[in-house]
């Protein structure tokens, strides 16, 4: 199994910036993707941005050139810078772990894994 606890939320007027955290722990050898999903009230869960082992990342349209994903494998965890914050980024922000193997001979590979996600909230 695999645990995944956010941290870094918080209250921010618009124009500043928070940065999140994501530390995976169990039994891990690696994660392939590693990133982050919103959800505000009322609609559905959406990528935010994602980042592979080899350094693919993907954001959301709406977020390029504001946030920014990067990964520190040997810590097993994933962070989200986000700058210019607007008040339409207020939601959850969960943490998403996908394609993870166990053990170096594992052929198999699990997930998705969810944190229990932690709230943005931008002022106007």
């Amino acid at each position: 199994q695999v645990q995944l606890v956010e941290s870094g939320g918080g209250l921010v007027p618009a124009g500043g910036s928070l940065r999140l955290s994501c530390a995976a722990s169990g039994s891990i050898f690696s994660i392939n993707v590693m990133g982050w999903y919103r959800q505000a009230p009322g609609k559905q869960r959406e990528l935010v941005a994602s980042r592979t082992t080899g350094g693919i990342t993907n954001y959301a349209d709406s977020v390029k050139g504001r946030f920014t994903i990067s990964r520190d494998d040997a810590k097993k965890t994933v962070y989200l810078q986000m700058n210019s914050l607007k008040p339409e980024d207020t939601a959850v922000y969960f943490c998403n772990a996908d394609r993870v193997r166990s053990t170096w001979s594992s052929r198999r590979y699990d997930g998705p894994y969810w944190g229990q996600g932690t709230q943005v909230t931008v002022s106007s």
